[in-house]
């Protein structure tokens, strides 16, 4: 399966095939493959599209904010 950016999910199956696929789902997950092919799933409105990319974005935003400001240690 391919992301999308065109480059292939790779997983070397070593010990069991059990582990080899919770990594594949763990890789997917990270790389926001399931979310992608559930969104696609059915067609989205143009309005609706902007308005969960302005969500999106939102929520970007705060996440970085919070990473960026740090509280003060107590002394």
């Amino acid at each position: 399966m391919e992301n999308s950016f065109g480059k292939p999910v790779e997983v070397e199956v070593r010990d069991s095939l059990e582990k080899a696929m919770k990594i594949l789902k763990q890789k997917m997950s990270k790389e926001g493959i399931l979310q992608e092919l559930k969104r696609r799933r059915f067609y989205e409105k143009p309005s609706v599209k902007r308005k969960r990319k302005t969500r999106e974005a939102r929520k970007r935003l705060r996440r970085e904010m919070k990473r960026r400001i740090v509280p003060a240690a107590p002394r």
